[in-house]
């Protein structure tokens, strides 16, 4: 188990950093988000701020941009420098009270904020797709990570990261990070960058050659009410009931806390030594058995089997205690990880998120644009562009051979994704059909960080250009068919095979699929489909008197489930149904 600092050092980080600069009476301090290598936003008001002694006089200067200001009573400070146009040429940026700040190789440009969960966590060394896409030297390209970090209250600073070269291993994939970093494959800190944020970023370079920012804020298993404020979930507790369960585990979570803290090192003593008893009395005969296991399971998803019978130890293993920092409650993550990135300026974010929230699509469909909402009105600079992956396909265990009945689960998830496009300046990555069958964590990342990029030439750059594929606009029935018709049919609707497949060669299909078929028996079926122009007709002959059409509405695609309608631009045409039920 890795170490963590104390908890309290880390929520109290914020309180520590306007208390340092109190006692010293002299230095003019200012968050981690500004450093070396940064990339400021383009074409709006920059701010800038820090804290100082109560008075203090502060210039900032950047290039032929200045701005003067004092230090309010609590020490506060913060200047908005007017509107910089990109520039590739490096500046400064100069802080100056009664001590002098200089951040050097400042680039201006656009700024994106990467966050979600683990498909969005998940560096550029975890991208195995094949042939796989490699990252280039691009001193136009600059990241930064955030650190994970917990908090009870709205955080005014970060974590400061550990170098990669005195950071234990095991422990990179959250220690690394809390500085702005030059786009450089032989630094081998790139491989903790996200990779879809790195192919996202790549692909905004090759297109504007413009620098480009990313902010990684992303925390792998985690649900989209971490990432909202309090505040923004008691505003809105009256629009689902569950809003009122989670801001009340919430203020248990904050009043037990402490006593957490202070126990947590007891049971972890008490648990070493029941471990180490275990592995002498059960795990010497068990792990053999739990590794043959795994190695079956393994054998038995990659052929779409069940799994085999689990080889329970003759007793359970000692429990391991929970560390409280990796304890994540509503708002925790916004407080530690989001709230100090407020107010650099930024160009939008993009969000890979949902796999948590999976089987409560009800509750996400107001959950995520109150998230969307929330960031908006705290940064304060409008609707920005909000720019998301739809859940990839995913099974469990393997799919059943019918059509998926359910309104819940991936399906219902991906469905109040889409419905969040209702919001202005949103766009959507679909990814149906490039998930790993049995795997969470689809291991293309190219092709979800370039359609990210697709939607943001649309939404945030305002290009002419294809972004999305085949989204469901209308339905008709004749006689024993159904006729779909569509927007964003690009070229012309088509029938294609995935980009890659990590289970092996790509095989052009045959025949149009993904599509079921109902009557008013609500028993879905599969349905032939065949494309006819600009519009899709789907039928089946065990349903004479059809009613309703659903595609891509299951979690995996294998089979008759898998999704291969596009359009010419070889964008995936987005999972709907036609029904209410």
């Amino acid at each position: 188990m890795p170490k963590r600092l104390p908890f309290f050092s880390l929520s109290c980080l914020g309180i520590a950093w306007l208390l340092s600069a109190a006692s010293s009476h002299a230095d003019v301090k200012m968050p981690a988000i500004f450093g070396n290598h940064m990339v400021l936003q383009q074409d709006i008001k920059i701010p800038v701020w820090g804290i100082a002694d109560p008075g203090e006089a502060v210039t900032v200067k950047l290039g032929d941009k200045a701005a003067k200001t004092k230090a309010g009573p609590d020490g506060k400070w913060r200047v908005d420098l007017d509107k910089t146009a990109t520039t590739s040429t490096p500046l400064t940026l100069t802080v100056t009270g009664k001590n002098t700040l200089k951040f050097e190789d400042v680039l201006v440009g656009d700024v994106w904020v990467c966050s979600g969960q683990s498909n969005m966590e998940f560096g550029l060394n975890g991208d195995n797709r094949a042939p796989k896409p490699q990252p280039t030297n691009d001193p136009q390209l600059r990241l930064f990570r955030v650190i994970h970090k917990v908090a009870l209250e709205p955080e005014k600073d970060f974590v400061k990261g550990t170098p990669w070269a005195t950071c234990v291993e095991s422990e990179r994939w959250w220690k690394v990070g809390g500085e702005w970093k030059v786009c450089d494959p032989k630094d081998p800190s790139m491989g903790s960058i996200s990779g879809v944020g790195y192919f996202f970023g790549a692909e905004l370079r090759k297109t504007f050659n413009k620098p480009i920012g990313l902010i990684g804020s992303h925390w792998g298993g985690t649900s989209a009410e971490w990432w909202i404020s309090e505040s923004a979930v008691q505003k809105n507790v009256d629009k689902d009931p569950g809003f009122k369960e989670m801001l009340d585990k919430l203020a248990v979570f904050k009043a037990n806390y402490a006593k957490m803290v202070e126990d947590y090192p007891k049971q972890m003593e008490v648990y070493q030594a029941e471990s180490k008893k275990w592995e002498e009395e059960v795990g010497v005969t068990w792990n053999p058995l739990k590794k043959a296991w795994d190695e079956a399971v393994k054998k038995a998803r990659e052929g779409g089997q069940p799994d085999p019978k689990y080889p329970a130890p003759s007793r359970p293993q000692p429990k391991l205690p929970i560390d409280p920092q990796f304890i994540r409650e509503t708002s925790t993550l916004y407080n530690g990880m989001i709230a100090p990135l407020m107010p650099y300026a930024i160009k939008g974010v993009i969000w890979y998120q949902g796999e948590n929230n999976h089987g409560k699509s009800a509750q996400y469909r107001t959950l995520f644009p109150l998230l969307i909402s929330d960031w908006r009105e705290k940064w304060g600079q409008g609707d920005f562009p909000f720019l998301f992956v739809q859940l990839a396909n995913f099974v469990y265990r393997y799919q059943p051979a019918e059509p998926y009945q359910k309104n819940d689960d991936w399906a219902g998830l991906r469905e109040a994704q889409t419905q969040a496009l209702s919001l202005p300046n949103t766009g959507m990555a679909v990814t149906i059909d490039i998930g790993g069958g049995t795997d969470v964590h689809p291991k293309d990342k190219y092709d979800v960080g370039w359609r990210l990029a697709q939607a943001a030439k649309k939404v945030a750059y305002g290009m002419d250009v294809v972004y999305s594929g085949p989204t469901y606009d209308a339905m008709r029935i004749e006689g024993n068919k159904i006729r779909l018709s569509f927007k964003n049919v690009g070229g012309g609707l088509i029938f294609s095979a995935a980009p890659w497949d990590a289970r092996g060669k790509i095989e052009e299909p045959t025949e149009l699929k993904g599509f079921a078929i109902a009557g008013e028996d609500q028993k879905f079926v599969w349905a032939k489909a065949q494309i006819e122009g600009n519009e899709v007709v789907v039928s089946s002959d065990q349903v004479p008197n059809p009613q309703a059409v659903r595609y891509g509405w299951f979690n995996v695609t294998e089979g008759w489930a898998t999704c291969n309608l596009y359009n010419k631009e070889l964008l995936p045409a987005v999972p709907f149904r036609t029904d209410a039920w």
